[in-house]
């Protein structure tokens, strides 16, 4: 698993739709739902009338994790859902990452999302792993 500032992920020696397909399933394993998805490539071409490279924003949520951090921080759902992004890196393959919720949840400082955080951040991060195989 490859780790930045604030996700990890990894690449996937799959094209863009399957890779897709496996992240939204893997996500539902561990009891998150794609609220939405954002095609940035078509977005770019309709709104600027540019070509990007295959790039998707999923929206990601476990409802009780969901639940129980925005009872402890009302304001949260400013940093909600949890992005995932899929995106294109040629030759037939793609890259997953998924924010950390660790990283966007800390920046409240609210000690009452520790907990939340960290069971969402070990969730996404084995949902990476799956990806991985």
């Amino acid at each position: 698993m490859e780790d930045h500032a604030y996700g990890f992920g990894c690449d996937m020696a799959a094209p863009v739709e399957e890779t897709i397909q496996r992240t939204t399933d893997a996500l539902k394993q561990e009891g998150f739902g794609v609220l939405t998805t954002i095609d940035v490539k078509a977005t770019m071409k309709a709104k600027l009338g540019v070509d990007h490279k295959p790039y998707v924003i999923l929206g990601a949520c476990n409802p009780n994790l969901a639940y129980r951090a925005l009872q402890a921080e009302p304001e949260l759902g400013l940093l909600l859902p949890c992005n995932v992004i899929v995106y294109d890196n040629g030759d037939n393959t793609s890259r997953v990452s998924v924010v950390d919720p660790q990283q966007m949840m800390g920046m409240v400082q609210n000690e009452a999302l520790v907990a939340v955080a960290s069971e969402a951040s070990e969730r996404l991060r084995r949902v990476v792993e799956t990806l991985k195989g």
